[in-house]
């Protein structure tokens, strides 16, 4: 026969126990994202972060800013609400036989702390004839912080990789 005395010594009991666990879970949670946020924050790539140029009003490509082949700048364009960040990557393609077509491709790279490689984010192809050519890329990016860099590949030559940079937001 159970008194009330029992039955409130028998729930009591069950409710320490149940509190016990409930503060452990918090406790191994906390600890988890603590040491996720730890984790994460050292993964970043280990290159120079960029310099992106700002450009309230944007100019025309090839004006004002003189280009050098064999590197490729940034700018950035006003942020749109709902973080929207959009980026303008450009460099000098000079080609070595102007008689023939220099295709080339450009390539967003996201930085994965997972993997600890660059993975592609965007990407687009392009080319032109004749010696020489100022090329532009818009590349836009929604709601996807993280560490990015803009890679530009001509067709038979080396990759032209920009520094690094951060969307936050």
């Amino acid at each position: 026969m159970t008194t009330r005395n029992g039955a409130f010594l028998t729930g009591g009991t069950a409710s320490a126990a149940k509190f016990a666990v409930a503060a452990l879970a918090f406790t191994a949670a906390y600890a988890g994202l603590s040491a996720y946020a730890i984790a994460s924050s050292a993964q970043t790539p280990a290159e120079p972060a960029a310099v992106i140029l700002p450009a309230v009003q944007e100019t025309p490509v090839g004006a004002a800013r003189a280009l050098a082949a064999g590197t490729v700048t940034l700018s950035a364009l006003p942020a749109e609400p709902g973080c929207v960040e959009t980026f303008v990557a450009r460099t000098l393609l000079v080609n070595p036989d102007p008689g023939r077509t220099l295709s080339y491709s450009w390539r967003l790279a996201r930085w994965s702390p997972k993997t600890k490689t660059w993975r592609s984010y965007l990407v687009d192809y392009a080319g032109f004839s004749g010696a020489r050519r100022t090329a532009a890329w818009e590349a836009t990016i929604s709601a996807n912080p993280g560490w990015y860099r803009v890679e530009l590949a001509p067709e038979g030559a080396k990759t032209i990789k920009s520094a690094r940079f951060r969307v936050s937001c």
